[in-house]
């Protein structure tokens, strides 16, 4: 991790805004390694406070606590991971439209690392393709300062939307996860087996990473596999769990 000496004091987001309204927590989801049968990163899923779904949540989001909102959700990913001592990446989502200064705006999530010992160089951070971005380029700047101070950096839900290979082309993260949509039944689809090669392909190029997310059934993993991916996310390995790890059934992923 680069360390910053004098961190910037902190923008006026940060010190003028209210409390949100709303409490929440969060599920983890494992993202596995079949190479090593081991876990590559949790992903933090937002939750309400009783387990339910992130929809009743994310219906109270606004663009007036939209930040407050951002922030809370790194800060209260990186106490639970702390607290359930994940051994892996914690991999957090993130609203770039929340984002104001780069690196300012990463103040509180440091903070919350450091308060906890959780290792820093351990967070993900994703942005999702569907995310509505009117400015690529604060997006891209984003991205950017994340590598910089040593934060894996993702794209979620890549081939959902229509700008994946516009921002793939303006910045390479470390990882694309590769949308469900796309991945459904592809072990007998040739159009979307043929979509996926193509995209495995640039990845290889640019040595970026491909997850496969929402992977649903045993011969959709083998495909997968067959054609070189090994980081897996879905319900067939493990479903989110509220404010636990849950257990990986190894049992749906071949010996090789």
């Amino acid at each position: 991790m680069t360390s910053e000496p004098h961190p910037p004091a902190p923008c006026r987001a940060c010190t003028e805004r209210p409390a949100l309204p709303f409490e929440f927590s969060m599920a983890f989801q494992p993202i596995v390694d079949v190479r090593s049968r081991s876990l590559f990163a949790c992903e933090a899923l937002v939750r309400g406070t009783d387990g339910s779904g992130a929809a009743a949540i994310l219906a109270q989001v606004t663009a007036q606590n939209r930040y407050q909102f951002d922030q809370a959700c790194r800060v209260k990913a990186v106490e639970l991971a702390a607290r359930l001592q994940i051994p892996c990446y914690v991999s957090i989502n993130f609203l770039p439209n929340a984002v104001y200064q780069p690196a300012t705006c990463i103040r509180a999530t440091l903070e919350a690392a450091r308060l906890n010992n959780f290792p820093p160089e351990r967070l993900l951070f994703e942005v999702t393709e569907g995310e509505q971005v009117t400015d690529h380029d604060h997006l891209k700047g984003i991205l950017s300062e994340y590598a910089r101070q040593g934060f894996k950096t993702a794209i979620d839900d890549f081939g959902a939307g229509y700008s994946g290979l516009n921002l793939l082309a303006e910045f390479q993260p470390d990882i694309i996860k590769l949308d469900m949509a796309l991945l459904r039944n592809i072990d007998k689809d040739p159009v979307r087996q043929a979509i996926v090669r193509g995209i495995l392909g640039v990845c290889q190029a640019l040595n970026i990473e491909a997850i496969a997310e929402g992977v649903e059934t045993p011969e959709e993993l083998a495909f997968l596999r067959s054609i070189g991916l090994y980081l897996f996310q879905g319900y067939l390995l493990a479903r989110p769990a509220y404010e636990q790890i849950p257990e990986v059934d190894w049992s749906k992923v071949p010996h090789e």
